[in-house]
């Protein structure tokens, strides 16, 4: 019951855009106790069919800059093959600290950032 809580809501902040990982990858390492590498490795397979759906919805919408996503595409698959080698690396202890100190920073800036 707690996983199928935990995917609705990791389902409900990736369609909103602001990635599910921020309430998957914590509440797995938290409330299963599992390791941060597999909790990412998890969060990866989940990311495929939710991302699909809401890139549907949002492609509908009209909300998608092809032009942008393109260029950020090719980044993110530099980004992606980096930061797995990287996360196979670091100590899970470690991995854990960084990821935390990454959401604090986000947290602290979505709560400063002005409004638009």
């Amino acid at each position: 019951m707690i996983l199928t809580l935990i995917g609705f809501l990791s389902g409900i902040i990736s369609g909103m855009g602001i990635g599910g990982g921020t309430i998957l990858i914590p509440s797995l390492v938290i409330f299963n106790s599992m390791r941060q590498q597999y909790a990412q490795g998890v969060n990866l397979i989940v990311f495929l069919p939710v991302a699909i759906i809401a890139l549907i919805t949002h492609y509908k919408k009209g909300n998608i800059d092809f032009s942008f996503a393109k260029l950020i595409i090719l980044g993110g698959i530099a980004g992606a093959i980096i930061g797995s080698i990287l996360a196979m690396k670091i100590e899970p202890s470690k991995l854990k600290k960084f990821f935390g100190v990454f959401l604090l920073i986000v947290g602290t800036y979505e709560l400063i950032k002005k409004k638009e």
